[in-house]
């Protein structure tokens, strides 16, 4: 099992980026990871929708072979910890692999939404894509340290 985190662009803000690879640091700990940046699309003059096909062939073009796509959606479905958790947990059981994408500022390309096992919604909110990615991140730490049964989730 190996999870991999794929997402449109770098971190803008070095104190958020810092962040996310403390956190993306600490759940190495309990999973097999990668993490992939691909470059976000120049949206002068061009319709949204174009925007979101181009990143989508980047990711895409990125994903692991065999892994089960996850996509970070806003109108997906939420989880509690514990419930991602288990979910996480429940890939490793069955040896499959998973990949994480986050889209770019006009969301992901609904070629990838199509053809993912999950939308899931981290909040009722939209995130900016560095948030998102700094929330999958910890959740996937807490994920780690719920199935060892260790004190980081109260």
């Amino acid at each position: 099992m190996r999870i991999s985190i794929l997402v449109v662009g770098r971190p803008r803000n070095a104190a958020i980026g810092e962040a996310i690879a403390d956190y993306e640091d600490r759940a190495t700990r309990y999973w097999p990871m990668d993490f992939v940046e691909v470059r976000e699309e120049s949206s002068r003059g061009q319709p949204e929708s174009l925007v979101r096909e181009r990143e989508g062939e980047r990711i895409a073009a990125r994903l692991p072979s065999g892994a089960k796509l996850v996509v970070c959606d806003p109108g997906g479905e939420g989880m509690t910890s514990e419930e991602f958790s288990g979910f996480v947990q429940s890939f490793r059981e069955r040896g499959e692999s998973l990949a994480f994408a986050i889209g770019g500022a006009f969301g992901l390309a609904e070629s990838l939404v199509s053809r993912s096992v999950r939308r899931l919604s981290m909040a009722p909110w939209t995130l900016p894509h560095e948030l998102a990615r700094l929330v999958l991140a910890e959740q996937l730490y807490r994920a780690g340290t719920i199935q060892r049964g260790e004190p980081y989730h109260k």
